[in-house]
């Protein structure tokens, strides 16, 4: 359950990059070659969460689909865990996407404007 130390490591990154503001969205990117699960990783963040400034942020996931690329030239999206070419049925192949896990964005909560005009 890599989940949960994926999790730690997406906190720490927003805590960091919120300098003590209130994060109300943490927005994710996850390759789907990451074998990660949404869900496990949403109610692992949120368990760690609790006490620090993410407490109850939302964490969005964006899946990013596995595509591929045979020496044949050859481009696909992996639907089924061969990677095999569909044309040729070389194993020669380059993956294009579906490799990363990355904080996109935070969103936290700007004090109120306390300036007097």
């Amino acid at each position: 359950m890599h989940e949960l130390s994926i999790g730690r490591e997406i906190l720490e990154t927003a805590v960091h990059h919120a300098e003590g503001r209130p994060v109300l969205l943490v927005s994710v990117t996850i390759g789907a070659l990451r074998q990660v699960v949404p869900d496990s990783l949403q109610f692992n963040f949120a368990i760690l969460a609790r006490g620090t400034v993410c407490e109850g942020a939302r964490l969005q996931a964006r899946l990013v689909p596995a595509r591929l690329r045979c020496e044949c030239g050859h481009e696909w999206e992996l639907h089924e865990l061969s990677f095999l070419c569909p044309r040729c049925g070389g194993g020669r192949t380059s993956v294009l996407d579906g490799e990363q896990l990355s904080v996109e964005s935070i969103e936290v909560e700007e004090a109120p404007c306390t300036a007097r005009r």
